[in-house]
């Protein structure tokens, strides 16, 4: 299997119809679309021409963003979450990726609560609609307003405490979670427990400019990248290897070039 996926939020400045033609010559095989590419766009016509340009649509980005300091705020989350389940079903989505949220000022132990509590308002609707929630533990320097969950430990814990129900599940990107020194048992965990959904890779480049946009491809900085996919297969991961870079410097670039260059860096990643 190819297992080569590319997020259009890498290459940001293509609309979703360039991704479809421009992806599959250069092997990508799967493609994670995020919600913004859909904007304006017929959802059954996306899942067609996924499908007629030979892509697996793997994911849909993002749902989450639970935690809020008002009641009304917090439904107005669960409410784009419960949206968010509608597009991925149109689209074919098997998955959406949770990016839980965090409030400057809130201690992380209740945005975790209510993080909890808004996956668990949420369930019913994805099951119903066949659409997998994968938890993604984000840096802890994103802890003040981008996610209060930020080790697989925790993602592990929010599952728990939902009942671990077979549609929760953790996505693993290497670009949060390298650091982690129970990153590998963390991994393995979730091959037991069945909850290892998604992989998404990029590097940490030294120095980092920007937290955010300063994202590199694989082999421009120091995350052990394939030695920690190895850990992903051994505990029974056979999903796709999702490229997600944010980088103000690659989306100034040539997204042709581009394409290029992660399709070359992830042959020699992987060869």
């Amino acid at each position: 299997m190819n297992r080569l996926c590319v997020h259009t939020i890498t290459t940001k400045p293509l609309s979703v119809e360039e991704c479809f033609r421009q992806y599959p010559p250069r092997g990508v095989a799967g493609i994670t679309i995020w919600r913004q590419a859909l904007e304006g766009r017929d959802l059954p016509s996306v899942k067609r021409q996924a499908a007629d340009a030979g892509l697996d649509i793997v994911s849909l980005c993002r749902g989450g963003f639970f935690p809020a300091t008002t009641d009304a705020a917090r439904q107005s989350a669960i409410d784009d979450n419960l949206r968010a389940i509608e597009q991925a079903h149109a689209i074919g989505a098997p998955l959406i990726v949770l990016v839980c949220g965090a409030v400057p000022g809130q201690s992380l132990v209740e945005s975790r609560k209510q993080i909890t509590d808004g996956i668990g308002s949420v369930l019913a609707a994805a099951e119903h609609a066949g659409v997998k929630l994968a938890i993604e533990p984000l840096h802890p320097l994103y802890a003040d307003n981008r996610s209060a969950v930020n080790t697989m430990r925790q993602a592990h814990e929010i599952c728990d405490a939902l009942g671990s129900p077979k549609q929760l599940g953790i996505a693993v990107d290497v670009y949060h979670v390298w650091w982690d020194p129970e990153l590998e048992e963390q991994i393995k965990h979730a091959g037991r427990t069945g909850r290892l959904d998604a992989f998404h890779i990029c590097d940490w480049k030294t120095p980092t400019v920007d937290l955010l946009n300063d994202r590199g491809l694989m082999g421009e900085g120091c995350i052990n990248i394939r030695e920690i996919s190895e850990w992903a297969d051994e505990a029974g991961f056979k999903g796709y290897r999702e490229v997600e870079i944010f980088s103000d410097k690659w989306w100034g670039e040539d997204q042709a070039f581009f394409l290029d260059q992660i399709a070359s860096r992830y042959s020699q990643t992987y060869s």
